[in-house]
């Protein structure tokens, strides 16, 4: 079962974020919890983690993008967890 993961809205005021770093490539185990990319906001930098474990299969954005609040940033596969 693949399992999108959208940016969550971390404030009040959160419109969007842009993506500053992945921490895991495609094809990369992750588990629950683990971080995935770092976003930052127009306050912080958060680190997006991963809402379950499996393997990173795609990754939606890339360094520079500018992601609207609960866009799809990545596509986890669980088969096999």
């Amino acid at each position: 079962m693949a399992t999108e993961v959208r940016l969550p809205q971390w404030g009040m005021g959160m419109v969007d974020g842009e993506i500053i770093a992945w921490l895991k490539e495609v094809g990369d185990h992750v588990d629950l919890g683990e971080g995935l990319v770092e976003v930052e906001t127009s306050k912080l930098v958060e680190i997006l983690e991963s809402p379950v474990s499996g393997t990173l299969v795609r990754q939606v954005t890339a360094v520079g993008d500018v992601v609207p609040v609960r866009e799809v940033v990545a596509i986890i596969d669980e088969r096999g967890e």
